[in-house]
């Protein structure tokens, strides 16, 4: 059992990240003095949504500038903390180079913050953001796995370079986290895996996969249909609230499957069509995936044929039940993480005026 003491600050690396920001939020929130990690902290501009919480909360933020790659880079904002937040990761899936811009920066990150922690006396606990597909990498998977869902007993073994690399580099940095962990006994691990993060963000103007898709369900580019592509769906604050009870529940250990609902892409069109009706150009059918395997690529080129053929009619079902019973997790409704994210969307004019 680790109890973290809530007078001493919390390190969050990344913390303009997406999921950073809501955690960010909360910790100020409820009082703690938040060490936060950024590249530039004299980027006004990139800082200013996590300074005006920090103004409305009776927390503190201090800022020290960190790299992924740069060795001894956290050496100060660790100083003192007995909680380490590591949500720094790049979350891409267009590039040129997987290992350098995907896999490098998530190991050798996770190396970086974790080795860190060992050099710095009075860390006992890190939390390290993972992912679901840390578990799992395409959905055809799930018919290997023992229950029927995915849980945080699996491991991804189907990703590699070349086929899903980002889930490659996710697979590869929890790989080395616990490699890390496990050769000390100063400070335990705990790893979040969340599922497909949505809902507003902190920043109404980040950018992200997430981002991305949801504008994708109401720019156009779905009209003629969107894939039956089965996705595991949670909400941001859900996300952020995990790693608080991962961080200061003394029981917690493990991994943490954390993904609130089992959807798919038809299933994520529905409540935006209910709730904004005509307006944008949803999606109003689901691509027979022989279609969707022909022209998918040629549309997308993110989306190979050997995605389509693993992924697409494939449901994802994954077990959260360790989530709910151990962090007391309750997740939010499905449709209204949607219609919330898609909302701040229109607000922030990403469709026009």
């Amino acid at each position: 059992m680790t109890q973290i003491d809530r007078t001493k600050p919390v390190l969050v690396t990344g913390a303009t990240g997406y999921v950073a920001g809501w955690l960010v939020k909360r910790l100020l929130e409820d009082g703690l003095t938040v060490h936060a990690a950024v590249r530039d902290p004299d980027n006004a501009e990139k800082l200013k949504y996590l300074n005006a919480i920090a103004a409305d909360s009776p927390g503190q933020i201090k800022y020290f500038a960190s790299d992924l790659l740069q060795p001894g880079s956290y050496a100060a904002a660790m100083q003192d903390c007995e909680l380490v937040y590591h949500t720094a990761s790049p979350f891409t899936m267009s590039v040129q180079d997987p290992q350098r811009d995907l896999v490098d920066p998530a190991v050798k990150g996770t190396q970086n913050v974790l080795e860190q922690a060992s050099q710095t006396p009075s860390v006992k606990r890190v939390v390290v953001t993972s992912s679901v597909v840390a578990i799992y990498g395409d959905n055809i998977d799930l018919q290997n796995s023992a229950t029927g869902k995915f849980t945080e007993q699996d491991w991804n073994t189907t990703s590699t370079l070349e086929h899903n690399p980002y889930s490659f580099s996710k697979v590869q940095a929890e790989k080395e986290a616990w490699k890390i962990a496990d050769a000390q006994q100063q400070w335990d691990l705990v790893t979040i895996n969340p599922g497909l993060v949505i809902g507003p963000g902190i920043n109404p103007h980040a950018t992200s996969e997430s981002f991305n898709l949801m504008k994708n369900f109401g720019n156009g580019r779905m009209r003629f249909g969107v894939p039956d592509y089965g996705v595991g769906l949670v909400d941001v604050r859900d996300v952020a609230a995990a790693h608080i009870k991962a961080g200061f529940t003394p029981t917690a250990s493990g991994r943490y499957l954390t993904s609130g609902h089992n959807s798919s892409f038809p299933e994520m069109a529905r409540p935006l069509r209910k709730a904004f009706g005509r307006r944008f150009p949803f999606p109003l059918f689901t691509s027979p995936k022989p279609l969707v395997w022909l022209f998918g690529p040629l549309l997308d080129s993110t989306l190979t044929r050997t995605s389509v053929s693993r992924n697409v009619g494939h449901p994802f079902v994954g077990d959260n039940s360790k989530s709910v019973q151990e962090l007391g997790i309750t997740y939010r409704p499905h449709d209204e993480s949607i219609v919330e994210f898609f909302q701040q969307l229109v607000d922030t004019g990403a469709f026009g005026k």
